[in-house]
């Protein structure tokens, strides 16, 4: 048994950059696969050969398996690594794989097959003995039957689609009156996201923590866990920050999970990287979730604290070797925290955002810092995939070190050309709750006054440093001009802001929201007098090398990064952000739009369902429309009671960012 010479990476983003340092590492070589979206990413440009496989949408592309085989074929590749999404628990394409010749990096076909259906998979487990929710996972999909078990079961519960995860497909229903909206959208968007509709009904725990079991075995009989992460922190049931291990485990609790994950793994005969998730609730008592037959989004954390390349292990597991280690080789060193940086927009439900990463610094790499990452400055975050920019790994001998290397790593991240989440990981990070490891799924809407602060105006601090960047790049424009000039002793070509015969000083007038605030700069010898909101400040500095401004501001030394991006100034200092508008006040404006009544697209995105008619009167907060996007769906509500006056789109359109999607007379209008 030898290891592979050539492997394909069925994905995309990060997972396929993170396969192939590894590939690369062990003198594999790797071949990439793209969309037309993709085809100057980064995956692409560190494979050794990369073949398009279609156009942007996922379904023409990454998710046609006879296509990524016929480059398999091409390309001389032994075996498919299928990342995590796309293809990487299909149990067609891994059968497709092996009638091709070509080896599946992933589990046998039968354990792919036994855990797609949370329901079958559910049987398994109970016969197995592991423990699970009360619930219903049977083969009946009436939706009065289900309405019936959903009252035996009790409110609250949860709706979760049968196959597929990353919480698509998946409902809390608090009362009987919102059973049937919430079955019909869960049923929509797992049909969309997994070509299946079915779905189970668990009793839904009030304070869980979502704690899982990375396993791993091969094909001569060894199986161990790496220990556990816990994923408890998440934001629309999907997780955006994970650690190892999880805080407060005891030791027994610790090998009662582990020895139920092996239980799980012996009783699908499985072999390869495997998570079996539990929720874990208050009283110690664990329950069964499902188990994801491939790598994980957070296997970082858990290659932090064991030492070990989960992927390495894959790669020898797939072509016919023993597993590297034993149980009794593996130990728990340090902890380790993943914090998932998302192009999103925190404040608007974390809505994904689009657009070109026109600014991009990152944390410096080290032995306590990691990012696994799948794009650069200058990459577009699109709508056909997953909007991640990043995972932001740390690690440390304790708890408290790494969370105090997240807070600090965070506050180093720097996007600018999209909205994401950075600031809010900030918040969560240095919450009291999450400092004491007080974690359950509900945490972000049980802590929501503090996370989601209200956005204030810019403080005078930024619109000092805000001023002192466009003036010093004025100079710098200006000092280019005049070393153009053939005439030195023209006054035209001074620098230093002269004027004849009046204050030497100029206005600036920035938008903060919707505000127009305005700053006075007067020039004086190296510096200037800013007259600011709350008072007058001395202000002097220059650029560096590297762009970042370095202030004086009435003797206080600050470094700062203003991204000029547009019009926006996007002000940068100690992990905050804040974005101002240069203003032209005697711009001509565009004309308002009344209160009358437009309902406009939040993203870009595809309608699948229209819930109302035009003539009809609808109540404030009455589902009007659900736009699918990154494989999520977003309700689009009435903001007010009203007329449904027009729809402008039928079900299937595509709509872009801002658009028109409905009008709605205000009540008593015209």
């Amino acid at each position: 048994m030898t290891m592979f010479d050539t492997i394909l990476i069925a994905n995309r983003g990060e997972i396929a950059c993170r396969v192939i340092r590894t590939a690369r590492r062990l003198g594999i070589r790797t071949v990439a696969v793209y969309s037309d979206a993709d085809a100057s990413a980064l995956h692409v440009s560190l494979a050794d050969e990369a073949y398009r496989v279609g156009p942007a949408p996922a379904g023409e592309s990454y998710l046609r398996g006879e296509a990524i085989l016929e480059v398999a074929a091409r390309s001389g590749a032994r075996a498919i690594h299928p990342g995590y999404g796309f293809l990487s628990e299909n149990a067609p394409f891994a059968r497709a794989c092996a009638e091709a010749g070509i080896v599946f990096i992933g589990p046998p076909v039968a354990a792919i097959e036994a855990m797609g259906s949370k329901s079958a998979a559910k049987t398994i487990m109970e016969k197995a003995g592991v423990p699970l929710v009360p619930g219903y996972h049977g083969e009946n999909q009436d939706a009065g039957f289900l309405r019936g078990e959903a009252e035996r079961i009790g409110f609250p519960l949860l709706i979760k689609a049968s196959a597929g995860g990353g919480g698509k497909g998946m409902r809390v229903v608090w009362q009987a009156e919102e059973f049937d909206f919430s079955l019909a959208a869960a049923r929509r968007e797992a049909q969309s996201g997994f070509g299946d509709d079915r779905v189970l009904l668990e009793r839904y725990l009030t304070k869980p923590r979502h704690v899982e079991i990375q396993l791993f075995a091969d094909n001569h009989g060894n199986a161990v866990h790496l220990f556990e992460r816990d994923c408890s922190i998440q934001r629309r049931h999907q997780k955006v920050l994970e650690e190892a291990p999880a805080p407060g485990m005891q030791p027994a609790l610790r090998q009662q999970m582990g020895e139920a994950a092996l239980a799980a793994a012996r009783a699908i005969g499985y072999a390869g990287a495997g998570t079996v998730e539990f929720l874990l609730d208050e009283d110690g008592s664990f329950y069964f979730m499902e188990m994801n037959t491939r790598l994980q989004v957070e296997h970082p954390v858990t290659e932090m604290i064991t030492g070990q390349d989960l992927v390495e292990w894959q790669l020898k597991v797939a072509a016919g070797l023993p597993l590297p280690c034993r149980q009794d080789d593996l130990a728990i060193g340090g902890h380790a925290i993943e914090a998932r940086i998302y192009a999103e927009d925190p404040s608007r439900d974390f809505l994904p955002s689009i657009g070109r990463l026109a600014h991009l610094v990152t944390p410096a790499e080290s032995a306590h810092v990691r990012i696994d990452t799948g794009v650069r400055q200058g990459d577009e975050v699109s709508i056909y995939y997953d909007p991640m920019v990043a995972k932001l790994v740390v690690w440390d001998s304790d708890r408290a070190g790494a969370l105090r290397r997240l807070q600090k790593a965070l506050a180093d991240y720097q996007v600018v050309g999209v909205t994401t989440n950075v600031g809010f990981l900030g918040n969560v990070a240095a919450h009291a709750a999450f400092a004491a490891g007080d974690l359950d799924t509900g945490f972000i809407g049980r802590h929501r006054e503090e996370l989601f602060p209200a956005a204030g105006p810019a403080q005078d601090r930024t619109l000092a440093l805000a001023a002192l960047d466009v003036l010093l790049r004025r100079e710098e424009e200006a000092t280019r001009a005049a070393s153009r000039s053939t005439d030195p002793f023209s006054p035209w070509n001074r620098t230093g802001g002269w004027r004849l015969n009046c204050d030497n000083h100029h206005d600036l007038h920035f938008l903060d929201g919707e505000a127009v605030v305005s700053v006075t700069a007067h020039y004086g010898s190296g510096g200037y007098r800013l007259d600011l909101p709350a008072g007058s400040v001395t202000a002097r500095g220059q650029l560096d090398h590297g762009g970042d401004l370095l202030a004086d501001l009435d003797g206080t030394r600050v470094r700062a990064t203003v991204v000029r991006h547009g019009n926006s100034l996007t002000i940068m200092e100690h992990g905050k952000s804040h974005t101002l508008v240069i203003h032209d006040p005697y711009a001509p404006t565009d004309e308002e739009e009344g209160a009358g009544g437009r309902l406009t697209a939040p993203m870009p995105g595809k309608v699948v369902a229209i819930m109302v008619r035009a003539g009809e009167r609808v109540e404030k907060g009455r589902p009007l429309m659900i736009l699918e996007a990154m494989k999520m769906e977003h309700t689009i509500a009435a903001p007010r009671d009203g007329l449904v006056q027009e729809l402008n789109f039928a079900v299937g359109a595509l709509v872009h960012d801002g658009a028109e999607l409905l009008s709605l007379a205000a009540e008593g209008g015209d």
